[in-house]
């Protein structure tokens, strides 16, 4: 395996690994970036219906969903099995 694709394997499982941690815990301690764009009315009717504090959960809600899609893409993309998951750690152990 050439060094930038052993690189960029390692970056990935790094990525995964913080996804797989962050969607594990409901914690405080993850960063905030802001703004995430919502559509208008969904956030409008949301805080109209339910308030902000219940808009704020179902916002968190969509966008777990949608790390969950995506980290499972990047997992597919970039190991495509579980047994080529198990054979880069090893590597990746061999060469610690």
């Amino acid at each position: 395996m050439e060094d930038e694709d052993f690189r960029n394997k390692y970056v990935h499982l790094r990525i995964l690994k913080s996804i797989q941690q962050y969607l594990k815990t409901d914690t405080e301690e993850s960063a905030a970036v802001y703004p995430v764009r919502v559509p208008d009315d969904l956030l409008y009717q949301f805080v109209k219906l339910h308030g902000a504090e219940e808009a704020d959960r179902i916002i968190h809600q969509i966008f777990r969903i949608g790390l969950t899609a995506w980290s499972d893409r990047l997992y597919s993309e970039t190991f495509g099995s579980q047994k080529d998951l198990e054979s880069f750690i090893d590597l990746l152990k061999k060469r610690k």
